[in-house]
C-alpha cells in the first residue's frame, strides 16, 4: 500500500483506498475523484473493458461512450468522458446524484463545450415553447419526436411529382383483393391453357371425384383447408374466369372482393388479359408506395440524424449525469456488487433464479455458452446454467451461482423460474451444472453422500439385472413349454427343478463371495483395532478419539479442499467469458456468498398432521440405541482382546514340555571313555 501511495503522490492526486470484497481498491466517491481519473494508474482499475450489450444499463449511454464503435467500453473512453464532463460542468459533484435533468447554472459558460451545450439546450426549449432554466432528458426525447413529425409533413408537402392512384381511395382495397387470389387465378388460367392444348386432359386438371368422395363423410365445414387446394373453378378451353357462379366454395369470399374492383364492375366473367391489366395497375401502385415510403424514410432519417448531431451534446450531458457515476461504480470498483443494495445492483446481475426452495441473486446472462462453460470451473463456484424462455417466446441463457445451502435435488433438466430486473418471469431449465464446494459443512457430508449414492446405484442396478434375468428365464420357460408340447410333464418339472437348483447354487456362490469379502473387511478392521488395542484400552476416551480420527480421515480431505476453493472463489472467469476484461479478483468468500443465496425459512409450528409418519415410541428408540451401543462395545472389546475369557486365557501360565534325557551309568561312561582313548605307541 505504501508503494501505491508513493506512486500516486508523484502523479499529483491523493487517492483514497478501501477493501471491497477482500481486495484493496481505489475509492471513487467525489467529483474530484472523477475529474482526476486520467491520473489513475490503469493497473489499479478493476475492469479494463466491458461489452456494450448484455448489461442492465442504458445501451444508448454506452453507445455514446463507445466512440470507436467497437462494441467495448475501454479505459481510455471512460477517461475521455470524464475529461469532457470536466469542461462542461461547473461542479463535478453534480454527477454523484444521478439526475437526468440539469439547471443552466450548473453548465459552464467559460468553455466552448459548455457554450455549445447551453446554446443547443435553449434552442430545444424554445422549439417546445417551454420557458424554464433547466432541461431534462425527456425534453430532448420529446423534441426529437416533434422534429421527426415535422420532417414528415415537410417532405409530403414538398413532393414535386404527384402520383394518382389507379382506383383513388379504393386502391388499397383493390390491392388487397388482387394479392389474396393472385396465385390461385394464375394457376386456373394455366389449367385452361393446358385444356386448350389437349381437351382429353380436362378431367385430370379438374377436381377428382375420388377426392371429394374421400372427405364426403367428414364435417365439410371443417375441411375448408383441403377444399381450398382444389382448382379455383372448373377449367375450360374458353378460359373465362367466373367472378361469382361456379367458384370453389373456399374462395367465394375472396373472389367477391375481386368482383368489386372498378375494372370488373358489372362483369360475370373476365379474360386473362383483363386480369393481367388489373394486376399490372396494382403492382405499379405497390411499387410507388414502397418507393415513396423508402425515399421518405431515408430523407427523414438523414434530416433527423443531422439535427440529432447538433443537439447530441445536450443528450450526452444528460445521460452522463444520470448514468456515468453508476458506470464507474461497476467499472473502476465493484461497489454496487459488494454493497448488496437491492436498488443498486451490479450491471451484470440479470435477475433472480428461484429453484429448490432458494433464491440465487447472482445471475449473469451468458452470451457464449461454449466460452462460459469452458472457463466456469476456474471460478471455484457451484454454477447452474439455465435456458430461459419468456411468455412472448424470447430466449436467453443465464448462469446462476449457488453460494449457500445443500445441493439437494438439483440436476440437469430440472425446471425453475427466473425473474429479470424488470420483474418479468421466464421459464428456466437447467442445462449444465458445474460442481464445486458450496460450504465446508456441505463438504463434510460429501464423501458419505457420494458413497451412499454409489451403494444405492449398485443395489438398484443389481436388483434390476436380477429382475430382468428372472423375467427372461420365466418367458424362456414359457416359450419352451409352449413350443415343446410333446415333452412329458415330469421331465419338464425335473428340468425346471434342476435349473432352479443351479440358479440357487449360483446365487449362494455369489453371496458366499460377498460374505467372504465382508468377512475380510471385518477382519481387516479387527486387525487394525487389535493393533490399536493398547491405545484403545489405555484410556476410556481413546475410543472417542479413534472414532474422531476415522471421521477426519474420511471427511478431512474433502473439507480441506473445500476450504481452499472457497477462499479462491472468483466471479472473474464468468465475466471474462462474457466479454469483460477483468483486471482484479472479484472474490466471493463464504460470508459474502451467504448473502447471494437466500434459503427458505419456515416458522416454528405445532400442528397435528393427520398424514404425518407415525413416530417411534421413545422407549423403543432407547432400546435400539442401547443395542447398537452394546454391539459396538462388544466389537471393540473383542477385537482388542479385552473380553473376560480373553483376559483369563491371556493370564494362564504357559507350561513348557521338556523331554527327559537319561544319564548314562558310571561304568558305562568309563568303558566308553576307554574305548574312545587313543592307543599308546610303544617306546622306541
Amino acid at each position: 500500500m505504501a508503494k501505491i501511495d508513493k506512486l500516486l503522490t508523484k502523479q499529483g492526486y491523493d487517492w483514497k483506498f478501501s477493501t471491497v470484497g477482500g481486495v484493496t481498491r481505489v475509492n471513487i466517491e467525489t467529483g474530484d475523484d472523477i475529474a482526476h481519473l486520467d491520473e489513475l494508474d490503469q493497473k489499479l482499475w478493476t475492469v479494463l473493458s466491458c461489452p456494450v450489450k448484455g448489461l442492465e444499463f442504458d445501451p444508448k449511454t454506452l453507445a455514446l461512450m463507445d466512440t470507436d464503435g467497437d462494441g467495448k467500453i475501454r479505459v481510455h473512453e471512460v477517461v475521455a468522458a470524464s475529461q469532457w464532463l470536466k469542461k462542461v460542468l461547473v461542479d463535478m459533484d453534480y454527477l454523484l446524484d444521478g439526475n437526468d435533468r440539469i439547471e443552466f447554472l450548473s453548465i459552464s459558460d467559460c468553455t466552448d463545450e459548455g457554450k455549445q451545450v447551453l446554446e443547443a439546450a435553449k434552442m430545444i426549449l424554445g422549439k417546445l415553447g417551454l420557458q424554464k432554466e433547466e432541461i431534462s432528458l425527456q425534453d430532448v426525447i420529446d423534441y426529437m419526436a416533434v422534429y421527426e413529425e415535422k420532417c414528415k409533413a415537410d417532405y409530403t408537402a414538398a413532393e414535386t411529382e404527384p402520383y394518382e392512384p389507379p382506383y383513388g381511395e379504393e386502391s388499397d382495397a383493390a390491392e388487397t383483393a388482387v394479392n389474396a387470389v393472385r396465385h390461385k387465378v394464375a394457376d386456373w388460367f394455366m389449367r385452361c391453357r393446358l385444356v386448350q392444348f389437349d381437351e382429353e386432359a380436362s378431367p385430370v386438371l379438374d377436381v377428382q371425384v375420388e377426392k371429394i368422395a374421400a372427405i364426403s363423410g367428414n364435417d365439410l365445414g371443417n375441411s375448408m383447408d383441403e377444399i381450398a387446394e382444389y382448382p379455383l373453378a372448373r377449367p375450360s378451353k374458353e378460359a373465362l374466369l367466373p367472378l361469382a357462379k361456379g367458384i370453389n366454395p373456399a374462395w367465394q369470399g375472396a373472389m367477391a372482393a375481386v368482383a368489386n374492383v372498378p375494372d370488373f364492375a358489372g362483369k360475370e366473367t373476365i379474360t386473362e388479359e383483363e386480369w393481367n391489366a388489373v394486376v399490372a395497375k396494382v403492382d405499379a401502385y405497390t411499387a410507388w408506395k414502397a418507393a415513396g415510403e423508402t425515399a421518405m424514410n431515408e430523407a427523414i432519417a438523414a434530416q433527423v440524424a443531422e439535427h440529432a448531431a447538433a443537439i447530441a451534446p445536450v443528450e450526452r450531458l444528460l445521460r452522463y449525469c444520470r448514468d456515468y457515476f453508476t458506470l464507474l461504480q461497476n467499472y473502476v470498483v465493484f461497489k454496487d456488487f459488494y454493497t448488496r443494495d437491492e436498488n443498486h445492483l451490479a450491471v451484470f446481475q440479470a435477475g433472480k433464479l428461484y429453484i429448490d426452495q432458494r433464491c440465487c441473486d447472482l445471475c449473469v446472462k451468458v452470451s457464449d455458452m461454449g466460452k462460459s462453460t469452458a472457463s466456469a470451473g476456474k471460478s471455484g463456484m457451484y454454477l447452474i446454467y439455465c435456458h430461459c424462455t419468456s411468455k412472448g417466446g424470447a430466449q436467453m441463457d443465464i448462469v446462476a451461482a449457488l453460494t449457500d445451502g445443500e445441493i439437494g435435488g438439483l440436476h440437469e433438466g430440472k425446471n425453475a423460474i427466473f425473474y429479470d430486473r424488470a420483474g418479468q418471469d421466464w421459464d428456466a431449465t437447467i442445462t449444465k451444472i458445474v460442481d464445486n464446494p458450496i460450504s465446508v459443512r456441505q463438504a463434510f457430508w460429501s464423501p458419505y453422500r457420494k458413497f451412499g449414492n454409489w451403494v444405492t446405484d449398485k443395489i438398484t442396478k443389481s436388483a434390476s439385472e436380477k429382475e430382468s434375468k428372472q423375467f427372461d428365464e420365466m418367458t424362456n420357460k414359457a416359450d419352451t413349454a409352449t413350443t415343446n408340447l410333446t415333452v412329458k410333464t415330469e421331465g419338464a418339472a425335473a428340468e425346471a427343478k434342476a435349473n432352479e437348483k443351479k440358479a440357487q447354487m449360483f446365487d449362494i456362490a455369489k453371496f458366499a463371495g460377498i460374505f467372504a469379502a465382508i468377512g475380510l473387511a471385518i477382519g481387516a478392521i479387527g486387525g487394525a483395532l487389535a493393533a490399536l488395542g493398547g491405545f484403545v484400552t489405555a484410556k476410556w476416551y481413546n475410543v472417542i478419539l479413534l472414532v474422531a480420527a476415522i471421521i477426519i480421515l474420511i471427511s478431512g480431505p474433502s473439507m480441506l479442499l473445500a476450504w481452499l476453493k472457497l477462499r479462491k472463489r472468483n466471479l472473474g472467469p464468468v465475466l471474462n467469458a462474457n466479454g469483460w476484461a477483468i483486471n482484479s479478483n472479484v472474490k466471493v468468500n463464504t460470508a459474502f456468498g451467504k448473502t447471494l443465496t437466500s434459503m427458505a425459512k419456515y416458522p416454528k409450528m405445532v400442528v397435528n398432521d393427520p398424514f404425518a409418519e407415525k413416530k417411534m415410541a421413545w422407549w423403543k428408540k432407547c432400546l435400539i440405541w442401547l443395542a447398537v451401543a452394546l454391539v459396538a462395545a462388544f466389537a471393540v472389546l473383542y477385537f482388542t482382546h479385552n473380553l473376560p475369557w480373553q483376559k483369563k486365557a491371556a493370564e494362564e501360565p504357559v507350561v513348557e514340555v521338556v523331554e527327559a534325557v537319561e544319564e548314562p551309568a558310571p561304568e558305562a561312561e568309563a568303558v566308553e571313555a576307554a574305548a574312545e582313548a587313543p592307543a599308546e605307541t610303544p617306546a622306541e
